[in-house]
């Protein structure tokens, strides 16, 4: 039986430690003017020493549960998007559950960068229309900070830490649901954007520890050409299957990495730049956090009212890519 799916509540949280552009240029050779540029970041979240990105996700999840009025112990289903896991295993989803107390939830990890968030919430919006599970806490959480090279001025400006969750189950009469959702992959483009070494690929050993190869590589300009095309496809298939046109969209919440890649992605979508929701700025890329991150803010904000139609559209290393239309 096909239930329609609804967004029942969001969550977020980011570290407390901000870093500007300014303490970034007395790490690296770089200015706030040069990052905000070429970037529109100005400011990113980094976490504390002892805070993973379970914390982060478990945090998160707490905010979205009681948005929802849905008790932890009442969770059916946990899945983590991530590509900085706590642990190579368990799965991240596996502490997040412990930490929530969500006892009888099945919990597991996806990992598909940037789209993580997206394809998450098509994965558990099929398991609880089958009537597979009632509900699901979907979460992106990243700690990237422990992932980047902080000598490399072309990529530490660009990731933050954060989580944002949100809470899924039966849509009742009345309210508003998943419309359509979209998941892509490119796997000839997994040089563009990745981390080479700590898999089974590349282990890191004493003699390779020091080439710093567990930490984000990317070609810049190549994985924008693709992220542009991508992510316009994936929104407007969404925007198509949904049965809507552009201008009834009433707000677009697009992946966090770059503002050019923003204003691109708006241009070509033909929807105007205050129906285009931005939290860059303040948060850098959080890969797979960003969307949800951008969800709860644009939702504690007021910027979702009953009935909007909205979409978010996300594209990552793998390549990956995936939008999603919602009505409110």
């Amino acid at each position: 039986m096909n239930h329609a799916v609804t967004i029942a509540g969001t969550g977020s949280y980011v570290p407390e430690r901000i870093m500007t552009n300014d303490d970034l240029s007395k790490i690296v050779d770089t200015n706030d003017e040069w990052i905000v540029t070429r970037t529109g970041i100005k400011e990113r979240r980094i976490a504390a020493e002892g805070e993973h990105t379970s914390h982060l996700g478990a945090k998160a999840a707490e905010r979205a549960l009681e948005q929802a009025g849905l008790a932890a112990e009442d969770v059916d289903l946990i899945i983590v998007a991530t590509i900085t896991p706590d642990t190579l295993t368990p799965a991240t989803a596996c502490y997040v559950q412990e930490y929530l107390g969500a006892k009888k939830a099945v919990a597991f990890d996806i990992s598909a960068a940037c789209s993580g968030f997206l394809y998450v919430m098509k994965i558990a919006k099929n398991l609880i229309q089958t009537g597979a599970f009632k509900n699901a806490v979907i979460i992106g959480a990243e700690k990237l900070s422990n992932f980047i090279n902080w000598e490399d001025r072309t990529t530490c400006v660009l990731f933050g830490d954060g989580a944002g969750a949100a809470v899924l189950r039966r849509a009742e009469e009345g309210e508003g649901s998943i419309l359509a959702t979209d998941i892509g992959t490119d796997g000839g483009q997994t040089h563009l954007l990745n981390i080479p070494g700590g898999g089974s690929a590349c282990p890191i050993t004493i003699d390779n520890a020091s080439e710093r190869l567990a930490t984000l590589a990317m070609l810049g300009k190549e994985v924008f050409k693709h992220a542009v095309r991508r992510m316009k496809d994936s929104a407007n298939e969404v925007i198509e299957r949904a049965g809507l046109a552009a201008e009834d969209i009433a707000l677009v919440i697009p992946h966090q990495a770059n503002l050019r890649i923003i204003d691109a992605i708006a241009d070509r979508l033909t929807v105007p730049n205050d129906r285009v929701f931005v939290n860059l700025h303040k948060y850098g890329n959080t890969s797979a956090a960003a969307i949800a991150i951008a969800l709860d803010e644009a939702n504690r904000e007021g910027r979702l009212k009953r009935g909007d139609k909205f979409v978010m559209v996300a594209f990552g290393a793998g390549l990956t890519w995936a939008a999603a239309t919602i009505e409110w």
